[in-house]
């Protein structure tokens, strides 16, 4: 939002000079973003007398001035506007000054073999009109004057930054509103203008929406007008619009223009010649189309709200007007709009054309609907005042919205939440100078003013007054109990899933997070795609279901990735899996897959693919990590549909406690998704592991045998279908304080054995404890082990 300082103190009365006004409306929450000094531009440029003028004696267009800038001596300018004459007052730039429109560094020169010691300017070249048939003819000013004096260019423009709550300071009312009630000055009373109506000029105006529409436009204003002349704006007017980057264009839209940035009030003015009929609201029809005021055409959408007349749309309500009913300086009669769109409305049919505007800017975020009649008003008495011409009465159609509900307010809160301590009378002074109605009492009742949409509650009230204080005095307090360690905001599963993640990681494993949906196919295969699962409102075909398992979208993953070349992979994913609409059917799942390589080909050997044994070895590396006794788990076979048949088992504690599976994919599983190379599978049941116990702060000592351990080997045969876990374990049981690791290290099959045999070896590890193992105690640990073994698994010593 730009203006100029003294537009601004039109509304303002301050003797607070500019640096003081920028601060105030940084602290007060409109940030400054620049201030523009067009004097700056201007400096070193003069009034100049042209004392002499005579032909240029090698050139016939060109004239030699002798020019009198203030201080006793006659400058040589060479000059070629047809306009240059002796006794013409103009600008004169000297050597070193730069030129607006270029930006050049003007430098002494030789013109056809004269000197010339400087340039008469034209408005183009002072970026002051668009004018360049000649050189600035003033009437009147004194030798060696600063141009920007003369020229009234010495108006600072201040552009600020607006948030898009604040649509009343998108008008420089708005802006001194906001500074009379921080303190710095008065807020100059609005009069009412008062002129003469005809009632003899007539306009015929409606809006003409069904009740699914009327909240659109709940106001509209039309005033004629006649006899007016569509001239040229007053200097005053031209150039304030023009120093915030406003082009003039004639009297009639200059004074809109100037309504909106004065007032957050956009209007807009048709030429009644070319109003056929009726002029009205209404929604747009389907194939309507509206030549703009941009010159660009506009195929029109049912959504969009138009103004019309019989013949059809002459503007988008809100956003901008038609070329074809636009004031020209032929123009006589004029119909002046003023009507209140919703801002939602506004904003959708702005964003649906791609139309930005002044008028849209300010209509979607909300203008003031109780200043339609005021915004008229005072447009009208500024028409007469310069257009000249008649004013008929306004046809009003409509209410104006009422939205300003009462707030209840404590003055107590504004402490509670900031710290500050402001006095109730100084906190209600600040609301009313800021237009809130205060009924004061144990609890205040506060009514924001109509032109403030953002205030909604108490706590936009205690905002209000902070900014006003201003943030600077907003008392710092210290937080309570900075000298204490906070206690863990993680809970136990956070940080163990946490760690899961960095072991995980650390094992070479890459982390996942995908969609918590997946299509139907995908879901059945994994026991999914029940009616429960289903979503109500999915965003995609391929993600209608939740997910049952996470090994889908590893998947889906994995086969992205095979295709462009990368075949070895290992990823994991730790989430939510859903078997169920309740809050009990929802279970975390870390999930991992193993595809291709276990490492890649090298010069010193072979690598080899991933087996079911890797993903053994890795679920129960997880679980160790989570604190699990992995020596004590059971192996259990089972069925599953998308597992390979025989090469899938569940690892539990005890025969119920399941935490987890693991095993190779089905190979007609794979196909569905593409993949054909073998794929395995790590699931554990996170809710299932326990977890770990807390053992305070202390640490148990570091307790290591003193005695060197030692190793035994061991083989036994075995019907086929003996687990190998079932030996381990059994072996284990002969003496656990003294075995501390049984470990498999060949399988044998055929020679000798029954085909329905297999020769197992297994190492034990045995830890002495208080002495040294004799021969003696080894012999009967060893027959212990094989007493073991053979009563559990039906195995015998192999000779």
């Amino acid at each position: 939002m730009k203006f100029t300082q003294e537009w601004l103190k039109e509304h303002l009365d301050t003797e607070a000079s500019l640096t003081e006004l920028t601060d105030c409306l940084t602290r007060i929450g409109l940030e400054l973003e620049a201030i523009e000094d067009p004097a700056k531009r201007l400096e070193g440029f003069k009034v100049a007398h042209v004392v002499h003028a005579e032909p240029h004696p090698d050139a016939d267009r060109l004239k030699i001035l002798q020019v009198d800038v203030g201080d006793g001596q006659l400058r040589n300018v060479v000059c070629g506007a047809p306009n240059a004459r002796q006794g013409l007052i103009g600008i004169l730039a000297q050597p070193g000054c730069v030129v607006p429109s270029t930006g050049d560094v003007l430098g002494k020169g030789k013109i056809r073999g004269v000197e010339s010691q400087g340039m008469m300017c034209s408005g183009r070249e002072l970026e002051l009109s668009d004018d360049h048939d000649g050189i600035i003819e003033l009437d009147d000013g004194q030798p060696g004057m600063d141009a920007a004096e003369i020229l009234g260019q010495t108006d600072p423009v201040v552009d600020i930054a607006i948030t898009p709550n604040r649509p009343d300071a998108l008008g420089v009312r708005g802006i001194a509103r906001d500074l009379a009630a921080a303190g710095l000055g008065r807020l100059k009373t609005l009069a009412r203008p008062e002129f003469a109506e005809d009632g003899a000029i007539k306009v015929d105006a409606d809006i003409k929406l069904d009740k699914d529409h009327a909240w659109r436009c709940p106001l509209f204003i039309a005033r004629p007008f006649e006899d007016v002349t569509n001239s040229e704006a007053p200097a005053w007017m031209a150039s304030r619009l023009k120093a915030i980057g406003n082009r003039s264009i004639s009297s009639l839209v200059d004074i809109t223009n100037w309504s909106t940035m004065t007032h957050a009030r956009p209007l807009h003015v048709f030429d009644a010649d070319k109003i056929t009929g009726q002029i009205h609201v209404r929604m747009a029809k389907q194939g309507e189309e509206l030549l703009a005021l941009d010159e660009k055409t506009y195929q029109l959408d049912p959504e969009d709200l138009v103004i019309a007349d019989d013949h059809g749309p002459v503007a988008i309500a809100g956003v901008i007007g038609g070329l074809n009913t636009g004031c020209t300086a032929s123009t006589k009669r004029v119909i002046l709009e003023t009507a209140y769109f919703d801002p939602i409305g506004v904003a959708r049919t702005g964003r649906r054309h791609n139309i930005i505007s002044d008028a849209r800017y300010r209509f979607e975020r909300g203008i003031d609907p109780a200043f339609a009649l005021m915004g008229d008003q005072l447009a009208t008495a500024m028409i007469l005042e310069i257009c000249g011409g008649r004013a008929g009465e306004a046809v009003v159609v409509g209410a104006v919205p009422q939205a300003t509900p009462t707030i209840d307010y404590d003055p107590e809160r504004l402490k509670k939440l900031t710290g500050m301590d402001v006095p109730p009378d100084q906190q209600a002074r600040m609301l009313q100078d800021l237009g809130f109605e205060v009924r004061q009492g144990d609890i205040w009742q506060v009514v924001a003013p109509s032109w403030r949409p953002d205030i909604h509650g108490a706590a936009d009230l205690v905002e209000e007054i902070t900014r006003l204080v201003g943030l600077d005095d907003l008392p710092l307090t210290p937080l309570p109990n900075l000298d204490r360690l906070p206690k863990p905001v993680l809970t136990a599963t956070q940080r163990r899933n946490r760690r899961l993640r960095h072991m995980a990681a650390g094992l070479g494993l890459r982390e996942l997070v995908t969609w918590s949906f997946l299509s139907s196919a995908h879901a059945q295969k994994f026991g999914g795609g029940d009616t429960a699962l289903k979503l109500d409102n999915p965003i995609s075909s391929e993600l209608s279901d939740m997910r049952p398992s996470l090994i889908p979208n590893l998947l889906d993953v994995a086969a992205r990735n095979i295709d462009r070349g990368f075949d070895d992979l290992a990823l994991f994913e730790l989430g939510p899996v859903y078997h169920g609409r309740k809050p009990e059917d929802q279970a975390q799942h870390f999930t991992a897959i193993l595809v291709g390589k276990k490492r890649p080909d090298r010069w010193h050997g072979e690598s080899r693919d991933v087996d079911v044994f890797d993903a053994k070895a890795l679920a129960e590396a997880m679980l160790g990590d989570m604190a699990v006794p992995t020596a004590n788990l059971m192996l259990l076979g089972g069925d599953a549909d998308c597992y390979h048949p025989g090469r899938f088992g569940y690892l539990s504690l005890g025969p119920k406690n399941k935490l987890g599976c693991f095993g190779e994919l089905h190979p007609a599983v794979l196909a569905s998704f593409g993949i054909t190379q073998r794929v395995m599978v790590v699931d554990l049941f996170l809710d299932q592991i326990p977890l770990p116990k807390s053992k305070g702060t202390n640490r148990a000592k570091l307790d290591r045998p003193e005695l060197q351990s030692l190793r035994k080997d061991m083989a036994f045969i075995l019907a086929k279908d003996v687990p190998a876990g079932d030996v381990v374990r059994a072996a284990k049981a002969a003496d656990k304080q003294l075995i501390t690791e049984v470990a498999i290290f060949d399988v044998f099959t055929g020679g000798a054995l029954d085909v329905d045999e297999k020769s197992l070896a297994i190492r034990l590890t045995l830890q002495p404890q208080d002495k040294s193992l004799t021969d003696e105690d080894i012999a009967a640990l060893l027959d212990k082990v094989a007493e073991k073994v053979g009563a559990s698994t039906g195995g015998r010593l192999r000779g």
